[in-house]
C-alpha cells in the first residue's frame, strides 16, 4: 500500500510539471501570437531588428516572419506532445487511484 501511495504522490507531482510546462508554452504561444500580429501592421519597407546578445542586428522582413511561423509551430507541437502526456498521466493516477481505493486496509 505504502509503494501505491509513493507511485501516486510520484505521478501527482510529474502532472504538476507538465501542467508547468504547458503554462509555460501557452506564454511563449501567446507572445510569439502578439509578434506575428505587430508584423503583419508593418509595411514592408519596415526595418526589423534582432536582439544578438547585446547588438541588434538588421533582420530582412520575409525572414523574421518566416521565424515567427516557424517558432509558432514549433511550440504548437510542443503545446500538444503536453497535453497528450498530461492526459496519459491523468488516466494513470484515476487508474492508481482505483487500486488504492480497492486494496484492502490493513
Amino acid at each position: 500500500m505504502e509503494d501505491l501511495s509513493k507511485q501516486y504522490t510520484k505521478l501527482q507531482a510529474e502532472l504538476t510539471e507538465l501542467v508547468r510546462a504547458r503554462q509555460k508554452l501557452e506564454t511563449q504561444f501567446q507572445e510569439n501570437k502578439i509578434v506575428k500580429q505587430e508584423f503583419d501592421t508593418l509595411d514592408d519597407d519596415a526595418k526589423i531588428y534582432k536582439l544578438v546578445g547585446p547588438v541588434l542586428l538588421p533582420q530582412d522582413n520575409a525572414e523574421a516572419n518566416l521565424n515567427v511561423d516557424k517558432r509558432i509551430e514549433f511550440i504548437n507541437s510542443d503545446i500538444k506532445r503536453v497535453e497528450e502526456k498530461i492526459q496519459q498521466h491523468q488516466q494513470d493516477l484515476s487508474k492508481l487511484q482505483g487500486v488504492i481505493m480497492s486494496a484492502p486496509s490493513a
